[in-house]
């Protein structure tokens, strides 16, 4: 990777932070089938991970040339809560990895302020990033686009070369390299296919993290670790 300095880890969330990809997948591809959408797991996954609500509801309106229901996202949520609530687990080793970070960091996801805050408590992560928590609705174009990434670094008051991201997701490499920063692709997330590792490196990742172990390896050859 690049040798400029980095001095803010920026994460993402959902697949990074806490395994929850694969439970938000089976949960609106049940919504969706109820509806009447046969898609399958494996085609919502591929392509709606890593990209915000707003985008993902939009997709699928196209796909099937009708609009969603006006409640589509209240009866996702609520279902989405209750798993979380009764499933959801941090990624194996990650709560211990983000508190040996000793630069600045923050979160910024595509999911909506109230999965997040759901999210990170349950994960173990509020005291660790507080309000250091950005969200694709702070802004008007969601990853792919840079939009979020630079949010979070103006907020923080970083440049963006002096960021490093560490992304699960295509649109989510896609984003930190639009945005001029580094990225790394993660793919220890429970929804990770084989061939992740070769499919984010192809979308611009500057290194790949198989899991927690390699990932910390990663940034303690930087210097970012306690």
């Amino acid at each position: 990777m690049a040798t400029t300095p980095t001095t803010l880890i920026i994460f993402d969330c959902d697949g990074v932070l806490v395994d929850s990809e694969v439970l938000a997948c089976r949960v609106e591809v049940a919504v969706l089938h109820r509806l009447g959408h046969p898609i399958s797991h494996e085609e919502f996954c591929r392509r709606a991970i890593g990209r915000s609500r707003k985008d993902n509801q939009a997709m699928l309106a196209a796909l099937w040339d009708r609009p969603l229901p006006s409640d589509y996202a209240d009866q996702v949520q609520s279902r989405l809560f209750e798993t979380f609530r009764t499933e959801l687990e941090p990624v194996a080793g990650m709560p211990a990895l983000a508190a040996r970070v000793k630069i600045d960091r923050c979160v910024a996801s595509s999911s909506p302020p109230d999965r997040l805050t759901l999210a990170l408590s349950l994960g173990g992560y509020a005291p660790l990033f507080g309000d250091r928590v950005f969200s694709a609705v702070d802004v008007a174009r969601g990853k792919p686009a840079p939009d979020l990434f630079l949010h979070a670094a103006a907020r923080r008051a970083v440049r963006p070369e002096h960021c490093l991201v560490v992304e699960d997701s295509v649109p989510g490499v896609e984003a930190a390299k639009a945005a001029g920063m580094l990225a790394i692709g993660f793919c220890g997330g429970g929804h990770c296919p084989p061939g992740q590792a070769d499919t984010l490196a192809a979308a611009g990742a500057d290194a790949i993290a198989a899991d927690t172990a390699a990932l910390t390896r990663l940034l303690d050859r930087r210097g970012l670790l306690d």
